[in-house]
């Protein structure tokens, strides 16, 4: 099982930008890909977007694509979701997710709440 902590959220106005990261530690050499979710307040958890850990291939929701950035640092196992540009809808607490195989998401952390102002 991969431990994951997340950390970076807060409070921002609509137009700004935050940097959620994603620890992990426990077997990261078995990660197939990095992923963060998030879920709003009466709304389901959605994807948002995904790093394969080998290839650093990326993917994006479209509501986030061109706004937000997945990235990862080897040496930290870490991953970062960059988020500019972000707006009230944008609001959620953003989870962190790990994928051993593909498609199957099994370690989650504990989520982090963003909140954007408008």
């Amino acid at each position: 099982q991969v431990q994951l902590v997340e950390s970076g959220g807060g409070l921002v106005q609509a137009g700004g930008s935050l940097r959620l990261s994603c620890a992990a530690s426990a077997r990261t050499s078995s990660i197939y890909h990095m992923a963060w979710f998030r879920q709003a307040p009466g709304k389901e958890r959605e994807f948002v977007a995904a790093i394969n850990w080998s290839s650093k291939s990326t993917y994006y929701a479209t509501s986030v694509k061109n706004r937000f950035t997945i990235s990862r640092d080897n040496a930290k196992d870490t991953v970062y979701l960059q988020m500019n540009s972000l707006k009230p809808e944008d609001t959620a607490v953003y989870y962190c997710a790990v994928a051993l195989v593909a498609g199957s998401y099994g370690s989650w952390g504990q989520g982090t709440q963003v909140t954007v102002s408008s």
